[in-house]
Order: C-alpha cells, then structure tokens, then sequence
C-alpha cells in the first residue's frame, strides 16, 4: 500500500475522509501491473475530481503507483482512494488543502464463472437511492445505501440488488450498473440525480457505438426492466453478468448480451 507515495497503512485521524466521507475511490483489475480499462477509469475519476473539487492526482504518477503496488500479482484488485486530506472541524472545504493519495493492491479473489456464462439471479432492493443531483454519477466515499442494501439478504445464491431512487425508478445494483434489451436495443438508467458512474458502464456504451448497437439513457420503471428481451449488469471487476431471474421473470437467452461480453473479453 502507498500512502501519498510512500508505503504505509494509516492515515491521520483528522483526515477528511474519515471523518466526512470527504473523498472518492475507483477499484479496478490489474495484471501484472497493468490496470484494465484504464481508459474509462481514468475519465472517471477526473471526472469525479473536478465533481467534488479535488486536485486530480498526475495520470502517470498514478500508473507509476499501481504498477508498483501490483507487480508482484499477477492478478489484482486495485483500489485508488483520495481524500480532501487532513483538516480542521467543520464541513466547509478548507481554502487549500493537502490531499491523500492511497493506491492497495490484493490478490485477485475472482467470481464464478457461471455467473457470466449461465446468468445470475438478483432481486430488488428495499434500500432506496436519496435524489442528490449534485453527487449524481461520483464514485464517493458515502457508501451507506450501498451497504445497507447488500446487507438485506444472505442467500448465496442472489449475486446482486437493484435499486430504486426515491420516485420509484430503476438506477442500478448494489456494486453495478444495469442494462436492458428492448427491441434490439440497449438501454441504460440516467445517473443524474443518484448513482455511480461506473467505467464498465461507460466501456459497454462505446462498445455499442463501435457495433453499431442502437442504445439510449433512459428512465426505466421495475415493469421495464421485468419485461425486457434481456437485462444484465457490470462492473469493472465482475465483467458482464447477464440476469437469469428477477423477481418471477425468467430470461434464458441473452444473445446481445453475449455479443457484447464477446466484443469486451481483455479489454483495457
């Protein structure tokens, strides 16, 4: 682990995003030292930067500290976490601010892989997703609905729940973003008042562009996605799961699906 460059594992206790949340994270693989999807990785967390007004770490530096924390696996989890840094009590942003840097790497711990290959069975969550627009789509450190929602149900045999906002519509999973199949065509929730921008997510729609797949951001209702042709979710680490079973609805075949886990096998 590399705390602001050096090795080490702590951090003060005045640190913002412990004591705030004040921060953002992204987690991704890496073998032997090369991240995977980089590209969508990196313009999120940018992204996300400038969301939460943070100063954006150097992109090599960052590269540089994930083939350093990693080379020794040759497959990894890697996990980049900024915080606004230390800083006094009280919520108001300090004038400047010192932030921290913390890049882990572990052991890559895997999924089964009939998960990808024969689909997953998931099921809707009671936890609901709170309308903040001005946090819509940033990967912070304010995880709390996230864990209360996974924490509803134990049966190992439920891989992943999606979520609700408040007004009732579909956002995403508990660790994923959803698509659906309708009609030949790809559709995806908007992230602009809940929800994480994920890089798999953003990988999966300049897949569809460059194979010609019609897809759309749109609003969708729980009916939507149980009528579907196909649903599946991602991430960055799980790849594409496509949904055996939600709720009473059943899907057996996914062949758009596949076409895109095909078209993403080994991408970085």
């Amino acid at each position: 682990m590399l705390i602001n460059g050096l090795p080490g594992d702590s951090i003060s206790a005045s640190d913002r995003g412990l004591a705030y949340g004040d921060g953002l994270y992204r987690t991704l693989e890496a073998r032997h030292g090369t991240p995977l999807l980089w590209h969508w990785q990196w313009q999120r967390l940018a992204a996300d930067c400038a969301q939460l007004r943070l100063p954006c770490p150097d992109e090599a530096l960052l590269l540089r500290e994930i083939a350093s924390v990693a080379a020794e696996l040759e497959r990894a989890v890697v996990k980049i976490v900024l915080t606004r840094g230390g800083g006094q009590r009280g919520y108001a942003m300090p004038d400047g601010c010192s932030p921290t840097r913390i890049v882990s790497a572990s052991a890559w711990g895997g999924y089964p892989a009939e998960r990808a290959a024969q689909g997953i069975v998931a099921r809707w969550c009671d936890t609901r997703l709170a309308l903040q627009p001005l946090l819509a789509g940033v990967k912070h450190l304010n995880r709390l609905e996230n864990v209360f929602a996974r924490s509803e149900w134990r049966d190992p045999a439920i891989a992943e729940g999606l979520m609700l906002d408040m007004a009732g519509s579909v956002v995403e999973g508990t660790m994923s973003n959803l698509f659906i199949v309708r009609g030949g065509e790809l559709l995806t929730p908007p992230l602009d008042r809940c929800g994480v921008s994920g890089a798999m997510r953003a990988s999966v729609l300049d897949a569809a562009a460059n194979l010609a797949i019609p897809a759309r951001v749109v609003r969708l209702l729980p009916d939507e996605v149980l009528a579907a042709d196909e649903a599946f979710v991602c991430n960055s680490l799980a790849g594409i799961w496509p949904l055996r079973q939600l709720h009473t609805r059943h899907w057996h075949d996914w062949p758009l699906t596949r076409h895109l886990q095909l078209a993403l096998q080994g991408g970085s």
